[in-house]
């Protein structure tokens, strides 16, 4: 019964009924492939801050507070705890451990910040063309320039901003029974990475684009309301500009009001 279900579908679906079902797009190996840089990239940094916080908890335990920076091993011998004694030697030495795997991080961390730097100047292809693109944007970084092009437009096709906005879970969720109507907040069954980068660029845009048609739209709908107001606002702002940043790719028209940087790579 199944098979037969599909395949009347599919006849309908041959014969023009394009709604009768959705098209699930599959990124190519190689294309999957280029998504592991900024993915590991984004690992690191949290392993990172893992080991620094776990740097600053076992300090703060014997009632220690300072910054893990460069001189953190020749400082550490100087500690004293709150009566005057110095750390205990097994505790420096685990202390010393964590402060060296977070030294390795960071040097793997700059390896794959100059591989992208070295890519996005020289590499060649449609995805970094993209995010040269989008890096000539002001208020656009390597960051969100590579994530939103490498996840979202290097390989999937929208037919309609609604689909753009599900991908990021930036869509509204109304519950809606008889005549009751509430509103629910976004959908967050999205990549969850491109939903906290976009709201953070919205943030963003409204300091280096604040001319711009959509950084004007949110000073009038929301920039005299309060905080939480803001915050509903801010996450609107995100899906508009996700639309407008796909919109400038595929047709080269920039978000209206937008200026470009003088040097963007």
């Amino acid at each position: 019964m199944d098979a037969n279900k599909l395949l009347t579908m599919l006849i309908r679906y041959h014969e023009g009924e394009t709604k009768v079902w959705h098209i699930l797009h599959v990124p190519s190996l190689s294309e999957e492939d280029d998504r592991q840089l900024h993915r590991e990239l984004a690992a690191l940094k949290k392993d990172h801050t893992e080991y620094t916080n776990r740097i600053k908890g076992l300090l703060a335990s014997q009632g220690v507070k300072m910054s893990v920076r460069s001189k953190f091993p020749d400082r550490l011998g100087d500690v004293r705890m709150w009566d005057g004694n110095p750390l205990p030697t097994k505790l420096q030495e685990r202390l010393l451990r964590e402060y060296q795997r977070t030294r390795a991080l960071e040097q793997q961390i700059d390896e794959l910040n100059a591989e992208r730097e070295k890519a996005i100047r020289e590499g060649q292809g449609e995805a970094l063309d993209q995010v040269r693109q989008l890096l000539s944007l002001r208020g656009i970084g390597p960051n969100s320039a590579w994530l939103f092009v490498m996840e979202l437009f290097a390989w999937r096709k929208f037919q309609n901003r609604r689909e753009l906005g599900a991908i990021a879970g930036l869509t509204p969720m109304p519950y809606q029974s008889g005549g009751r109507f509430q509103e629910q907040g976004i959908g967050k069954s999205g990549n969850p990475d491109v939903r906290s980068m976009a709201i953070e660029i919205a943030w963003g845009w409204l300091r280096y684009q604040p001319k711009s048609q959509l950084s004007r739209w949110y000073a009038d709908r929301f920039g005299r309301g309060s905080a939480r107001l803001r915050r509903i606002g801010i996450v609107a702002l995100a899906r508009k500009l996700l639309i407008a940043f796909c919109r400038y790719l595929e047709t080269g028209v920039m978000p209206a009001g937008a200026i470009l940087k003088q040097n963007p790579i």
